[in-house]
């Protein structure tokens, strides 16, 4: 998704910065060392929950695809939603660990031009300027034109699917993987608009003897493949937080300040650009149901507050495991409340603040008012409930301003949006 940068706090370039600034206190009790592995053991953690629960739902696909009913469509798309909870809580891991922004494409880009995939209303349209293969309808199809060239699409397979369609011909809304082409899968496109209702694909969409929607068995070979691929990605940022992996070496291994400073660029830039501009702002200008993250499920509601736990999660050295355990240790918590308590207590508070907004969102979601209802048109009170959300988000982010400042880190480009910085350029 195209992003633009933002003077949050001022002179660095974004990514992991070089050259660190950083003293605490003669006296400090916390080891910033110490820190950093805290927040490596957060990272494996919680990509490890993620990949139990893609396995999971692995088991509830292939459990579909043998006997397509409609207990066993409802039980994947549960498994869908449990799936979401731990990986949303890794996204703080963005923007400063290039190894997982790198990465991160593969298993969450979002929006996506769904036409690429399979059958679509006639509302959807028919062609795009920007995208060739708009209404491709790979399942559909098995060949396929890009950039010119005819293509073989006859065997629908993980690595047809993450080295041929994702992003076909260089466009980012050719998204062929991941959490958000499973979901497409699942409940195919919410035709609802502002009103009540998520996707509504049949379960006979995925039965090859009474078939629905056609090419029922080219369905189902692309959500086996799409959900096998998840895991194997999932399985690969697992290794990269282990002992010995190139992700948490990158960090243990390098400058402590530089690798402070990455946390909290994760924080900031997922806190402003990403979660309150591109997210969440940006669909509330426009009052555009489409402009939400899980817009097929109408599960945005959990997307988004886990999000914001994941930022508490790697500030407060805690996170909460899908078994109940907890992994913790000395957190940034620890060494800004040594340099400056007061800030501390402030950022810890206003994190606090966010995801209470975001479980007001998720409260109204759970009554029956989907997100995507909240941010249309003429909904006050919806309208209300999720600005109240991004102006958390907002104020969060100038207390980690204030906490990079208070542990005398050099200053940091957090990611911006145009839905915050310039509105104006949204409507052009």
């Amino acid at each position: 998704m195209t992003k633009t940068q933002t003077r949050l706090a001022a002179i660095v370039a974004t990514g992991l910065l070089t050259g660190a600034i950083f003293v605490l206190p003669a006296k400090a009790d916390t080891d910033p060392k110490a820190v950093v592995e805290t927040y490596a053991d957060i990272a494996l953690a919680g990509y490890e929950d993620a990949l139990t629960t893609a396995q999971a739902l692995d088991k509830a696909v292939d459990a579909l695809i043998a006997a397509p009913s409609g207990d066993t469509l409802a039980a994947a798309r549960e498994a869908w939603k449990a799936a979401r909870v731990p990986y949303q809580q890794t996204e703080v891991y963005r923007f400063g660990n290039a190894i997982v922004d790198d990465w991160e494409g593969r298993v969450n880009a979002w929006p996506l031009d769904e036409g690429l995939i399979d059958y679509v209303d006639g509302a959807y349209g028919t062609e795009s300027d920007e995208n060739s293969l708009f209404t491709a309808n790979v399942i559909a199809n098995r060949e396929i034109e890009i950039d010119g060239k005819k293509v073989d699409a006859s065997k629908i397979t993980p690595e047809f699917l993450s080295g041929t369609l994702q992003e076909a011909g260089d466009i980012e809304a050719n998204v062929a993987t991941g959490y958000h082409a499973i979901e497409f899968l699942l409940w195919g496109q919410d035709l609802n608009g502002a009103k009540a209702g998520a996707g509504n694909r049949p379960h006979t969409d995925f039965d090859k003897a009474n078939c629905t929607g056609g090419n029922c068995d080219r369905r189902a070979e692309y959500l086996a493949a799409a959900s096998d691929l998840l895991v194997t990605d999932l399985q690969e940022m697992v290794g990269n937080w282990k002992d010995g992996g190139a992700a948490r070496k990158a960090l243990t291994e390098g400058d402590t300040g530089t690798a402070i400073s990455t946390i909290l660029t994760g924080m900031g830039s997922l806190s402003y650009g990403e979660l309150a501009g591109e997210r969440m702002k940006l669909g509330l200008l426009l009052h555009d149901p489409e402009e939400e993250h899980d817009c097929f499920s109408d599960n945005t509601h959990i997307s988004h507050l886990y999000d914001a736990v994941g930022i508490r999660n790697v500030y407060s050295g805690s996170y909460k495991r899908v078994d109940g355990s907890v992994v913790e240790g000395p957190s940034v918590s620890d060494l800004v409340k040594e340099t400056d308590a007061g800030v501390d207590a402030e950022l810890s508070g206003k994190l606090d603040a966010t995801v209470a907004k975001m479980e007001a969102i998720s409260a109204r979601a759970e009554k029956g008012e989907a997100y995507d209802q909240q941010i249309g048109e003429g909904n006050a009170d919806g309208n209300a409930a999720v600005q109240a959300a991004i102006d958390a988000l907002v104020d969060q982010t100038r207390s980690i301003e204030r906490a990079v400042a208070s542990l005398k880190l050099e200053a940091i480009d957090f990611e911006g949006s145009d839905s915050l910085d310039a509105p104006d350029k949204v409507f052009q």
